[in-house]
């Protein structure tokens, strides 16, 4: 198979894509960077794609609230091909703001196939912006696909430190319709990532979910932003054996690349 292709769709306020093009490229894959508004003007470049990504930042100032006015404009002019894509089993990510768009696109968490939004990122406890690192636990039962690598991790019994990667939201704290969309999540292993600690209020410690299939992520912690070790808070007491291996942000991209070469998606 060839180098898989992966699509970073940014636009105005958006502040990590060129982190998430590094993630992509040191993946394995080959990567474009564009821009919203071309992609509203001929939505059909999505299908060139093999993998799809919706980056953190503060798009468009977040104005009226965390990326409600990106969300609009893809909800009006990508959303049937963005679920063409997702019918043809493209991986896609949303991180921190790209995680809010995409549900509230309702392509998260995508419960029985509906595309509402039925899952909202709200407004921390604290109540302010919080800017940390934290330690963020992922489901061994869960599908999804990016989180294979991180799962491999905790399984192994060495010396692998815990799971660090950084925060930085005011609107982060995960919610659900209802208990029944809870129920739902947990049941389908959706919720594909916790935090170890209850660091804003989310539900059930949520810092990621996947949709059913496993292939469409969000979460608010950024891997792009732990892809070298570092950038962990206490790199330089990591064992040389740690050290040695690709950083736990890194594996998130490898895994969805991996993915999409093996055709196992």
């Amino acid at each position: 198979m060839s180098t898989p292709s992966a699509l970073v769709v940014r636009t105005a306020g958006i502040n990590s894509e060129v982190e998430l093009c590094r993630a992509f490229t040191l993946a394995g894959a080959s990567v474009d960077l564009v821009h919203l508004d071309r992609l509203i003007a001929d939505p059909t470049q999505i299908r060139r794609y093999d993998l799809i990504a919706f980056p953190g930042g503060f798009s468009y100032g977040d104005d009226i609230s965390s990326g409600r006015i990106m969300a609009m404009h893809t909800r009006q002019r990508l959303l049937p091909e963005l679920k063409a894509a997702a019918e043809r089993g493209v991986p896609m990510i949303g991180i921190c703001n790209g995680f809010q768009v995409l549900a509230q696109i309702g392509l998260l968490p995508g419960l029985d196939g509906d595309h509402e939004s039925s899952v909202a990122l709200c407004e921390n406890t604290s109540g302010r912006f919080q800017d940390d690192c934290v330690v963020i636990e992922p489901n061994a039962e869960s599908p999804c696909i990016w989180t294979r690598d991180l799962i491999a991790r905790t399984s192994t019994g060495n010396d692998e430190p815990e799971l660090v990667m950084t925060i930085g939201h005011g609107e982060g704290r995960f919610v659900t319709k209802n208990n029944a969309v809870l129920e739902q999540l947990q049941h389908n292993n959706q919720i594909a990532l916790r935090y170890r600690d209850d660091v804003n209020g989310s539900v059930d410690r949520v810092a990621g979910i996947c949709d059913p299939s496993g292939r469409i992520m969000g979460l608010m912690p950024h891997p792009e932003r732990m892809l070298d070790w570092n950038r962990h808070p206490f790199w330089t007491r990591l064992p040389e054996s740690v050290r040695g291996t690709h950083a736990p942000g890194l594996g998130m991209f490898i895994s969805a690349v991996e993915a999409v070469s093996a055709q196992t998606v």
